[in-house]
């Protein structure tokens, strides 16, 4: 049997078909990512955006949340007593202080510099010293830093492992000693 006339075809690409409402149903169903471990465990999927975030105590629009002053923004009406009219009741308020007692705790430095930085810049002061202009002509300076950018390097080396730099220059010190 022979085949259809426009099967063999390529189709055109329709210009006028809407494809964002084919996507949008799908959207819907799908539970919002929600980054925050706290927010995820006391996420309802029964409400909305918005009644969670209230029942949470957390703020939906961030501009509503903190007015500009000698603004008045729509949905927030004053009564004559000053309270506002729309407050809500913080449901779950765990959510709240967990997260500001995750934000106080200090940051861990995880600043590292890497195993052949540290070896390059133990190598040119184990065998240069203090000389700069020495270290930038060695044959192991194999990006051809200038006597700046070693001196950079090492200056980055003594602020990220200070005690580190002390025992390896008074091991130096120490060889020094012995030899002579």
């Amino acid at each position: 049997m022979p085949k259809a006339k426009g099967k063999s075809r390529r189709q055109k690409y329709s210009y006028n078909l809407n494809r964002k409402r084919l996507y949008r149903s799908a959207r819907r169903r799908a539970a919002p990512r929600i980054a925050c471990s706290h927010i995820r465990h006391a996420w309802d999927p029964t409400k909305s955006v918005a009644q969670n975030l209230a029942e949470m105590g957390l703020a939906e629009d961030p501009n509503k949340a903190v007015p500009i002053p000698g603004k008045k923004l729509l949905g927030m009406e004053v009564e004559s007593n000053g309270r506002e009219q729309g407050k809500k009741i913080v449901r779950k308020p765990y959510v709240v202080n967990e997260m500001e007692y995750e934000a106080s705790l200090p940051e861990k430095k995880s600043n590292t510099l890497s195993r052949d930085l540290i070896d390059y810049v133990r190598y040119m002061i184990q065998n240069h010293g203090e000389n700069y202009k020495e270290m930038a002509r060695d044959e192991k300076n194999y990006y051809q830093d200038t006597p700046k950018q070693i001196k950079r390097k090492i200056n980055v080396y003594k602020n990220f492992y200070p005690e580190e730099y002390k025992d390896f220059i008074a091991s130096l010190k120490q060889e020094k000693m012995d030899v002579q």
